[in-house]
């Protein structure tokens, strides 16, 4: 009994774990693949339109595979955790769903379609936007809390709605501009570059205002975030997450205004990421639907947990092997002509 009791309470933090990775690894390495079609809206230039989606010809589409593992995860290690999440929030993620769709969609047919492909472009461009928007709504709606009575959902189908949930998608546009933005300063010169460059100091400044209204209005509004950040001695303890945010947002900012070192920004960007990450996961742990139910109450029975897993552990040494393979393979700059599509 007591070694069922030990694996029926690691099995869910493994799984747990597990979760997390995946969809960070998916919010980064997505993230500059949406941040890119954000930013179409502001290149006008056909040639550098192409550039931008060459650089991140060889990647994009594999990295969905993040997304499948997260909420494949979800339903099948805390299914109770995706039966409330995807009942309270099944407007925003159908709507990121199909703007995915879209946005794949429009990468493919963008190309055979010229010269006759502005709809491609808009599909391309528009999809990334409502997908970063959707994704933020998303976040913003778990945060707030959605409605949970003897473990099922109990609230209305716009409960999500709010002006904290549409800042959050605000701010998720605007973080993914900005890891497009780096990422491009780093795959490419010249005239895009420094266009790059531009724009990302615009959306750095967007992020760091996201990120400092998000973590005021959480601990105000959100029961026991306050105590989480601000009891002692937690805010001793606590405190080098936001002084490593400060510290990584400076060197963002020095990295896009350094032409010596074309990669430090989108480093710092992606720092800025995990950081945010972390402050989510610390305050809201050990929570799966925030302040109602935690990843015990969610967890499925532990045979299903190892069952999944047995298979989750040979099949993601192999996913991060391909993918750390593919960005060698295409790594370095990518100049005007050159492309993977």
């Amino acid at each position: 009994m007591e070694g069922m009791e030990g694996i029926s309470y690691w099995l869910p933090l493994v799984w747990a774990a597990i979760l997390a990775v995946a969809v960070t690894l998916y919010v980064i390495l997505d993230g500059f693949g949406l941040g890119l079609g954000i930013l179409f809206h502001a290149e006008p230039s056909e040639e550098k339109r192409d550039l931008m989606m060459n650089t991140v010809a060889p990647f994009w589409d594999g990295n969905q595979t993040w997304l499948i593992m997260g909420g494949g995860g979800l339903l099948v290690a805390f299914p109770k955790a995706y039966g409330v999440i995807m009942s309270g929030l099944y407007i925003p993620v159908i709507v990121m769903l199909l703007a995915l769709v879209f946005r794949g969609v429009a990468f493919e047919y963008r190309w055979v379609a010229k010269p006759n492909h502005k709809l491609w472009d808009l599909a391309f461009s528009w999809g990334a936007v409502v997908a970063a928007f959707a994704q933020g709504v998303i976040l913003g709606g778990l945060l707030q809390g959605i409605t949970v009575v003897d473990g099922q959902f109990a609230g209305g189908s716009l409960d999500w709605l709010s002006i904290f949930s549409l800042l959050c998608g605000a701010g998720v546009v605007a973080a993914y501009a900005l890891l497009g933005t780096t990422w491009l300063i780093y795959k490419t010169e010249g005239e895009l570059q420094a266009w790059a460059r531009y724009k990302a100091n615009s959306a750095l400044l967007f992020v760091l205002g996201a990120m400092a209204l998000v973590s005021l209005w959480t601990p105000f509004s959100v029961p026991g975030i306050w105590e989480r950040w601000f009891s002692w001695p937690n805010i001793l303890l606590l405190s080098p997450v936001p002084l490593l945010t400060a510290f990584a947002a400076y060197s963002c900012w020095q990295g896009i205004e350094d032409d010596k070192s074309d990669i430090r920004a989108f480093l710092s960007a992606i720092a800025l990421f995990l950081l945010g990450l972390v402050g989510l996961v610390i305050s809201n742990v050990p929570y799966l639907v925030p302040r109602s139910l935690t990843v015990w109450e969610t967890a499925a029975a532990p045979s299903s947990q190892i069952f999944m897993l047995v298979g989750t552990l040979l099949m993601l040494p192999i996913i991060l092997g391909y993918t750390a393979f593919v960005y060698w393979t295409f790594r370095g700059k990518v100049r005007a002509g050159e492309g993977y599509h």
